[in-house]
């Protein structure tokens, strides 16, 4: 048996196929890719704040009195137009004044009108009298009758003056609205006596409304800040929030900025202006109460050779994965201007025609050959949906929240 197990064994050895060497098969890595191209571009910033009145006033009463009419819409939450008659205090009081002085004032313009006629009798007197009987300038004077007619004149003044007090005093007692306004609070209501000082109501303008929004101190540099004049003509935000489950939109005018940055966090205010917020010219469009929490795009200014790239190609360091003209893929570091949402701003690092994989890929593909599976132009990006993007976190709707960074610091 151990013979022929032996003999078995030799047979087989000396009878094997000859050995073959075969060099291992590289199978190329599948990518997606992104054709760089250089682009002209504004970068918005993000804001939040909370929409203000422009106006908001607190009328009082400048006279004495009691109210006896109130308007039929003198309730908190109405809409007032302006000049539109609020309330009235009684005017009977004022009414007498006025009748007063009137009469103050006829008396006074009849007493003018008897000095002049004495001033112009004693003036022909005075010019029959030989030049030896003249006296003095003072004497003169007082027989011309020059102090009475001054006294006269003056007191005409007065009289006109009486009149003019008691004529603003008597409107005064109808308190009217300043401008289009929605009225905030009322302190006073129907038979009431009030005195002057009194707080009637408090109202806001619904002409316009601002809102502050701060602005980093490291993002003052994308904008394009105002000078003496403030902003340019054009330069426009968006506002948006959430209003019954659905984002709406409000179109803003940046308007100023507040001019000194704060002091604890390190922020500009800048200040947006809304026309007509609740929508009263236009009764079809969704109103912007006062009060509301908006979130908001800011233009920014005008950013030259800027390459727009998603977020998730971004790797630890500012690297991305390139494909070389030999079809192997390379590590490249690249000059991050910012990153904000699920983009990537790249001001240096690439060039025009570059070729950028959209493919999630670790550390150990570096020098892989790869095959290019599609090749989409980076400004056309966000036109597409991308594998690689769907699967990166969408930018959250709700105030105030924002995917964290995943990638490398913001720049």
């Amino acid at each position: 048996m151990l013979a022929g197990a032996t003999a078995v064994s030799a047979l087989l050895y000396f009878t094997r196929p000859p050995s073959q060497i075969a060099e291992p098969e590289q199978v190329a890595v599948t990518v997606d890719v992104a054709v760089v191209v250089r682009e002209t571009l504004r970068i918005p910033v993000q804001a939040q704040g909370t929409v203000t009145p422009l106006q908001a006033t607190d009328l009082r009463a400048e006279v004495n009195g009691r109210i006896i009419e109130v308007a039929d819409g003198f309730n908190v939450g109405n809409f007032v137009a302006r000049d539109e008659v609020l309330l009235r205090i009684d005017p009977r009081d004022y009414q007498s004044a006025l009748l007063r002085a009137e009469a103050a004032l006829k008396s006074a313009e009849s007493i003018l009108a008897q000095e002049k006629g004495r001033a112009e009798v004693a003036s022909r007197e005075w010019s029959k009298l030989p030049k030896g009987a003249q006296r003095s300038e003072e004497a003169k004077n007082l027989y011309l009758r020059k102090p009475q007619l001054a006294l006269a004149e003056a007191e005409l003044l007065s009289a006109l003056a009486g009149v003019d007090t008691a004529r603003n005093n008597l409107d005064r007692t109808v308190i009217r609205a300043p401008y289009d306004a929605l009225i905030e609070q009322k302190h006073s209501e129907l038979g009431q006596f009030v005195t002057a000082g009194t707080a009637l109501v408090d109202l806001f303008s619904v002409e316009s409304a601002e809102v502050r929004l701060p602005i980093p101190q490291s993002k003052l540099d994308y904008l394009e800040l105002p000078g003496l004049h403030g902003y340019q003509a054009g330069a426009q935000i968006d506002l948006y929030t959430d209003v019954g489950g659905q984002i709406k939109h409000w179109t803003a005018q940046l308007d100023r900025t507040e001019g000194v940055l704060d002091e604890r966090s390190r922020v500009l205010y800048t200040v947006a202006r809304i026309d007509d917020p609740y929508s009263i010219a236009n009764p079809g469009s969704e109103p912007l109460r006062v009060g509301s929490f908006v979130n908001a795009n800011i233009q920014g200014r005008e950013l030259k050779n800027i390459v727009v790239l998603p977020r998730h190609v971004l790797r630890a360091g500012s690297y991305v994965w390139v494909v070389d003209d030999s079809m192997h893929l390379r590590n490249r570091k690249v000059t991050t201007l910012r990153t904000g949402g699920d983009k990537a701003y790249i001001s240096a690092g690439l060039d025009d025609g570059d070729l950028v994989s959209l493919t999630n890929l670790d550390n150990s593909f570096a020098g892989a050959v790869v095959e290019i599976v599609s090749r989409t132009p980076s400004n056309l990006l966000d036109e597409l949906a991308l594998p690689a993007a769907r699967d990166e976190p969408e930018l959250s709707k709700a105030p105030g929240k924002e995917p964290e960074p995943t990638g490398p610091a913001e720049g």
